[in-house]
């Protein structure tokens, strides 16, 4: 079974190609690694699953629906979530409702309903709550609940985004350069809330840098090279690949 299917997707800016014809599949249940060297296409090919961008040509299939051209917002009510390469935090709001805007497709909408301030949308919102700061115990931030996140660690915060994406309840979770910007004690934390993340069943997608934790923990590695595949497969294949080698230390 395939939960994403990427097939000849291709994208240009200006002329240049920044991803060529790029096809994967990922299965469900693992933990995906995308790599290569800057300006290989990893972001721009998240954008382009994620609906942030349109493709030049090619197709996105998602749980055997065909989602190209989809916008974010679609994608994550059919349980899609990312994170981003740069913090994208409310830094007016505390860690809690940080993480209660990722349960807002969860939640009763109504705009009556919330304008009259029913007993139902206040069920709604404790319920939210308890479950947001389970999720914050789960990246171990509970103790961060009230905190505002303009006080908070950078290393916390970046725990923090991935508690907001699960909150949307996805089915599949791409992170975006994680541990990008950490100590090697804080990429450890990532390290063990991704592999928690995948323990719950959900598809894990990595884009890092961090090579020691992509080794790791993936299942599956697809190596990028000048918005090309290049080469994909376990650790051990990928980590003795000629080619992989070259791209990173130049041949």
């Amino acid at each position: 079974m395939t939960l994403l299917k990427v097939n000849n997707l291709s994208i240009e800016f200006g002329g240049v190609r920044a991803i060529d014809d790029l096809s994967f599949t990922i299965n469900p249940g693992t933990i995906h690694s995308i790599i290569g060297p800057n300006g290989a296409g990893k972001t721009t090919l998240f954008n382009l699953i994620t609906g942030v961008y349109t493709p030049t040509s090619g197709t996105v299939l998602y749980d055997d629906e065909g989602v190209t051209g989809f916008k974010p917002y679609e994608l994550a009510a059919r349980g899609m979530s990312r994170t981003f390469q740069n913090l994208q935090i409310f830094f007016n709001m505390t860690a809690i409702e940080n993480v209660m805007v990722g349960a807002h497709l969860h939640l009763n909408r109504s705009f009556l309903a919330s304008f009259f301030g029913l007993p139902q949308i206040k069920k709604g919102d404790a319920h939210c709550r308890e479950t947001c700061l389970e999720l914050l115990d789960f990246v171990g931030l509970k103790d961060y609940a009230d905190t505002d996140t303009d006080s908070m660690p950078y290393g916390a915060l970046k725990r923090l985004e991935i508690a907001r994406a699960l909150a949307s309840k996805p089915k599949i979770l791409l992170l975006d350069e994680p541990a990008a910007g950490l100590n090697p004690a804080e990429s450890r934390e990532i390290d063990e809330v991704i592999k928690k993340v995948a323990e719950r069943g959900i598809t894990v997608v990595l884009v890092e840098h961090d090579m020691k934790m992509v080794m790791e923990i993936s299942d599956h590695i697809l190596v990028l090279d000048y918005g090309r595949k290049l080469t994909e497969g376990s650790a051990q294949e990928v980590r003795n690949n000629p080619d992989v080698i070259a791209a990173y230390l130049g041949g």
